[in-house]
């Protein structure tokens, strides 16, 4: 017999009025203000996401009062950290391309290239005292930079550079430049995507930062993850140079690079002590009143902490947090419910003492005021 093939409802025939009726029925109307010229809708995606970060869960929250609760909570939470960054360890073979060698005044500054197959090679500035004697070691400090046109050429005082000088007496931005000038031997090395790691002119005027997070998580891969484990790396070709006493390495950094100073802290213990500039603000309050940039975002953080649990995380290692009385990046009132959280870990710890906040007058910018004498306290006693 042959086959027969049931109508199929053309437009405009009766069939397919009722069929699309049907369907138009089943959508819900959500906002009919929108049919109406030059209404604006009543909710829109960013109240939503607004009213959802005002409700974050932060489950993890540390409650606790004593040492024992604290190490255990420390424990915990260090792991679901480390399954929300994935692996951020730095290669176990590498090698160093020296780009290129100045001697200096006070100290010789090394332009380096961190390689090793598979991995995007890192350049780092390696700074060395000239006040450095024979069979005498020195303390290491990585120093990061933040946002900015100059990068780590900033940190380490290029003022050979057009443009920097403004830059550097801005943010008194060259505090690698500082470490060294009093003895310490520092690597400053350059993240992504800032500096030479970046050509913006591919970016048609978009933020870098944003670009690369929602490129890398395409991949599965997070911009933050990756420059942790070149600061780690970093961390390596200090413990490496014979000029270094291995186990006296610090860690400093001003904004973006604050921030990177208090997640490289926390994640790798080799670090006895950290300043912590101009980034004593929450990711729960910088999501709902304003962005936050790609290179610092941790996704699903907010399930169960905040950047307060991942600074608690450094306890009961000595870390100074610098807060100017001008910095319009840190708000009143949420960086005071990040300062009582790190308290409460540092006391319960048993190790109060070793939390640090210098509040200083002026901007965005560097201060040393109390982290130069601690360093020296821990580093060099």
């Amino acid at each position: 017999m042959p086959r027969i093939t049931p109508a199929r409802a053309t437009p405009f025939s009766r069939r397919y009025f009722l069929q699309a009726g049907l369907a138009m029925a089943t959508i819900p109307q959500v906002l009919t203000a929108q049919d109406k010229p030059g209404s604006k809708p009543q909710r829109t995606a960013d109240t939503d996401i607004r009213e959802a970060l005002t409700k974050a869960p932060l489950s993890m929250l540390f409650k606790g009062s004593t040492p024992t609760e604290f190490h255990s909570w420390q424990q915990t939470f260090s792991s679901r950290l480390g399954q929300l960054l994935g692996d951020s360890s730095p290669p176990s073979q590498w090698t160093i391309k020296e780009e290129s060698r100045q001697e200096l005044s006070d100290h010789t500054r090394l332009e380096l290239l961190l390689q090793s197959p598979g991995i995007a090679p890192l350049p780092v500035y390696l700074l060395l005292p000239s006040t450095l004697r024979t069979n005498r070691k020195a303390p290491g400090v990585v120093c990061v930079h933040g946002h900015g046109t100059f990068a780590n050429d900033a940190v380490i005082g290029r003022r050979d550079l057009a443009g920097i000088e403004a830059d550097i007496k801005r943010a008194n931005y060259d505090y690698g430049l500082q470490f060294v000038k009093r003895g310490y031997v520092v690597a400053a090395p350059c993240m992504r995507p800032f500096g030479r790691r970046v050509d913006r002119r591919r970016y048609g005027g978009n933020d870098p930062c944003a670009v690369n997070f929602v490129r890398m998580q395409s991949l599965g891969r997070l911009p933050i993850t990756t420059n942790i484990r070149d600061l780690r790396w970093a961390i390596n070709l200090l413990q490496s140079r014979p000029e270094v006493a291995s186990k006296q390495i610090g860690c400093a950094g001003l904004s973006y690079g604050g921030r990177m100073t208090m997640m490289v802290t926390a994640v790798d213990s080799r670090i006895r002590v950290a300043s912590v500039s101009g980034a004593l603000n929450l990711l729960q309050e910088r999501m709902s009143l304003r962005h936050s940039c790609g290179s610092q975002l941790i996704p699903a953080l907010l399930k169960y902490g905040d950047y307060s649990e991942i600074g608690s995380l450094i306890a009961p290692r000595p870390c100074v947090w610098e807060v100017g009385s001008e910095d319009k990046l840190v708000v009143p009132k949420w960086d005071e419910v990040f300062k009582e959280r790190l308290r409460r870990a540092y006391q319960a710890a048993g190790v109060a003492k070793n939390l640090h906040f210098d509040h200083f007058q002026g901007g965005h910018r560097w201060s040393g005021r109390i982290a130069f004498p601690l360093f020296d306290q821990v580093l060099k006693s």
